[in-house]
């Protein structure tokens, strides 16, 4: 493994109608003060946890997840929003909402549910339930690459690559199976440098900026929370490339968390430059490519926290 040097300073649709005009007024009107959203396709949705959900927020207009959607056009400025869903899902409504004061409970639904763990919310559904309805509500940190946001993690080179193949392999896109294979074999080595809040310079496969303790497929990567005002930053050297995609493996399909020794550093900006310039992944989306500008963006977003 290469040296490296670091010193740093912790720090879905409504159906659609014929078009009519409707007067500015009453579609004003119209905009509702409570919203749940919820997504079929979550892992631990079944149609007696949808009608329980129904129930319970009987007072809520209800609507499928649907990405097309554009929901804030239903609701007023400062509406509850509740989405049960999984993490895609969830991160997706967190994301539309990010500048807003909306207050936000989340009903973690799916396989990994990283961003619900990292914030301390309870896996009981009875329980996320009161949470969502009595819970407080508390401003969050979301990690910014670039100006785009993530909520896991962003990642940089091979670790990103690999989230992304396991993701296509997830949602069955067998199109994108070939690339991003090969992205994952290709991926080189590089030299880094860092500047910001931390100073330093090495050679890696992977770095990772995270704001949750995992991503992806329950990938471990840091003790980071999205209740801390700071996201944490990790060398990911690897021994070999087969180390690092035999960890991303074993938490995927084994649910193992290999010890990771990588060192783990807090901090509120950094600036990032590599040589190779490498992708940069936002949680399992591609942004670009380095130079990288990653911070950690207190948002307006409240989500319901319990007291």
């Amino acid at each position: 493994m290469s040296a490296t040097k670091i010193s740093g300073r912790s720090k879905a649709t409504l159906h659609s109608q014929r078009s009519t005009h409707v007067p500015k007024a009453r579609t004003e009107q119209r905009r509702v003060s409570r919203l749940l959203i919820i997504s079929r396709n979550a892992g631990s949705m079944t149609p007696e946890v949808e009608a329980m959900l129904r129930k319970e927020f009987a007072d809520y207009l209800t609507i499928d997840f649907d990405p097309k959607q554009d929901f804030e056009k239903l609701i007023t400025p400062r509406a509850t929003v509740v989405v049960a869903g999984g993490d895609g899902s969830v991160e997706f409504v967190v994301r539309k909402l990010a500048e807003s004061k909306h207050p936000l409970g989340i009903l973690s639904l799916g396989t990994f549910n990283n961003f619900a763990h990292a914030l301390g919310l309870p896996t009981d559904l009875k329980e996320m339930v009161k949470v969502a309805k009595q819970g407080h509500p508390k401003a969050i940190t979301l990690g910014r690459v670039n100006g785009c946001y993530f909520i896991e993690a962003c990642a940089i080179g091979l670790f990103g690559e690999t989230i992304a193949l396991g993701e296509s392999a997830k949602d069955m896109e067998f199109g994108k199976l070939g690339p991003r294979l090969r992205n994952v074999l290709t991926a080189p080595r590089f030299k880094y440098e860092l500047t910001g809040d931390i100073k330093g310079s090495g050679t890696a496969m992977s770095l990772v900026f995270s704001n949750t303790s995992s991503f992806g497929s329950k990938l471990p990567v840091s003790d980071a929370t999205p209740v801390e005002p700071y996201l944490e930053f990790s060398v990911h050297a690897g021994r070999t490339r087969t180390d690092i995609v035999g960890r991303a493996v074993a938490s995927a399909v084994l649910r193992k968390h290999a010890e990771d020794d990588a060192q783990v550093f807090k901090f509120r900006r950094l600036e990032v430059t590599t040589q190779p310039k490498v992708r940069i992944y936002a949680d399992n989306y591609m942004v670009g490519r380095t130079p990288a500008t990653v911070t950690a963006e207190v948002s307006a977003l409240r989500v319901m926290l319990p007291r």
